[in-house]
């Protein structure tokens, strides 16, 4: 018989209002084992938001999130650390529990090592043990800005309609505010069915700024991507993406951001989406634009301490396309990182791809199951840090498989990815 373990929380108070009339909690929350926390919080009252935030506002305690939530009209929206947020579930096919910062809004949603902020299935916050999250049961967090992208400013962000929604402009420097010590677990919706084109990830970034603070972020077990970047200058970093369906960390429409300290963790158990019934998910996705087209803004990433974990052995790395897939005039940096576990290590594809040369291609290592790189900027990484078979290379971790047994990425650890503020295991304790 399934159990979970509830601690009580003496003299726990966690009251939530939306706008002016929110109270913040009495009571700092106190973060439980990581069994308990779900339990414990399902006990706790539940305030409903909906419709447009424009007003400063706080959220402590439970939040459920009915349809879209949009903070703009220069309101920001101030998340305490501890804080829950789920989504009421959708009777009639609509998105639920998206959370969307506009251009003209801002969040606060600064959490702390022992108490994260987390964005999750309603499932996991009923109370019964019996239910189970799955990708989907949360929308998503989307930042909007107008820092420059390669598409008009009038773009509209992917999965939303309306002016609302629109990202990119000339501001460099736009802030969103900040997101630190955050988890979205369960996210994703597509409209159009599995890679449609227009989905909502766990975070998407659309035109997002350089005045805008991402730091120690886990998605996991997104619908669609875990992060995605569409256009913008955002530096990230200690990011961490868990058991994605489709790609880990996409870049699209001129995003041009440094992302520092990152992981792509695989979950064989995941869902998987297929692209014409071949596999699609890859460790990084990127993209110039969607039709292939040259820009004067390019999409050029610089990634610095990556590490991309696939499967352990090929059958299982079947479920997985590439490592990083370079493509559509897209450009990256890369700097001090290892892919292992995909059946393709890195592939750049199509004119005008490339791995910079600005990389430090010696302090990149590859292993790929049938090959480890190919394609443009590739051939400068010294044949010892290529390596191709049927089981992956560890390239020094210590055990880096999530399936595999327990499982530590060290010395690669670079964003505590075994902290308090993480979370993998979802099972309830027998």
């Amino acid at each position: 018989m399934k159990r979970f373990i509830l601690i009580a929380v003496a003299g726990l108070s966690l009251t939530a209002c939306q706008n002016d009339h929110l109270a913040d909690s009495s009571t700092s929350f106190e973060m439980k084992s990581a069994y308990a926390e779900y339990i414990t919080a399902s006990a706790l009252p539940v305030t409903s938001v909906s419709g447009d935030i424009t007003s400063n506002t706080t959220w402590s305690g439970v939040i459920e999130m009915d349809g879209v939530v949009t903070v703009k009209n220069g309101a920001t929206l101030t998340i305490q650390p501890g804080t829950f947020i789920k989504a009421k579930p959708s009777t009639n096919y609509t998105p639920t529990g998206v959370l969307v910062i506009a251009k003209t809004g801002k969040i606060n949603a600064a959490g702390t090592e022992a108490q994260p902020i987390i964005f999750t299935s309603y499932k996991l916050l009923d109370g019964n043990e019996d239910t189970t999250a799955a990708p989907g049961d949360f929308g998503g967090v989307i930042l909007l800005g107008d820092a420059p992208a390669n598409t008009i400013n009038t773009k509209t962000i992917e999965g939303l309609s309306g002016y609302d929604f629109y990202y990119g402009g000339t501001n460099p420097s736009h802030n969103a505010g900040i997101l630190k010590y955050v988890r979205i677990e369960f996210a994703g919706y597509d409209y159009g069915g599995a890679n449609s084109g227009n989905e909502i990830n766990g975070l998407t970034l659309g035109g997002v700024g350089n005045g805008t603070t991402l730091d120690h972020i886990q998605v996991s077990y997104g619908k669609d991507d875990s992060f995605e970047f569409f256009g913008g200058n955002v530096n990230a970093s200690n990011l961490v993406s868990f058991a994605a369906e489709d790609d880990n960390f996409d870049f699209d429409n001129g995003y041009t951001g440094t992302i520092t300290c990152a992981l792509a963790l695989a979950d064989y158990n995941s869902t998987h989406s297929p692209s014409s019934s071949s596999p699609d998910s890859n460790g990084i996705e990127l993209d110039n634009n969607a039709d292939g087209s040259y820009t004067t803004l390019l999409t050029h990433p610089v990634i610095n301490n990556l590490t991309i974990i696939g499967a352990k052995n090929s059958s299982k790395g079947a479920l997985y396309e590439n490592g990083i897939h370079i493509r559509r005039h897209g450009r990256l940096t890369l700097n001090n990182a290892v892919v292992t576990g995909y059946p393709v290590g890195i592939k750049v594809e199509g004119t005008g791809s490339e791995l910079s040369a600005a990389s430090n291609l010696g302090s990149i290592q590859v292993h790929g199951f049938g090959t480890s790189v190919t394609g443009a900027g590739t051939a400068g990484i010294p044949a010892s840090n290529l390596l191709t078979g049927t089981t992956a290379s560890l390239w020094g971790m210590s055990q880096p498989f999530y399936n595999e047994g327990s499982w530590n990425v060290s010395p690669r650890n670079c964003g505590n990815f075994q902290g308090l503020w993480t979370k993998y295991n979802f099972s309830i304790l027998e």
